[in-house]
């Protein structure tokens, strides 16, 4: 199930699930220009099943996924739906993100 989350909702649910996995589905260089601390790169491009376990072995993990606008967040969430993760949270867009960038 996809649930889509604000920024408040996200900090608190990464700092309660340190096993929490922060996903930046944006392009390498798009992420090198800045994203959220701690945040893993998978292309929504690259995303495929075998890339998603390779990443993300446990399927029950929490993942919140992001991207610029939107868009690409939305896809990426349906597509690890798709793949058998259960606890996806799509953040949207990364603009506004309050927490840190790195």
């Amino acid at each position: 199930m996809i649930r889509r989350i604000d920024f408040r909702q996200a900090k608190a649910l990464l700092d309660a699930r340190p096993d929490a996995v922060l996903l930046d589905v944006r392009e390498e260089a798009e992420y090198i220009t800045g994203h959220a601390v701690n945040a893993l790169l998978l292309p929504v491009d690259e995303l495929t099943d075998e890339a998603a376990l390779d990443a993300i072995p446990e399927l029950d993990t929490p993942v919140l996924v992001y991207c610029r606008s939107g868009y690409r967040s939305n896809v990426a969430a349906h597509k690890l739906e798709d793949y058998g993760y259960t606890e996806i949270y799509d953040l949207g867009s990364l603009i506004g993100w309050p927490y840190g960038l790195e």
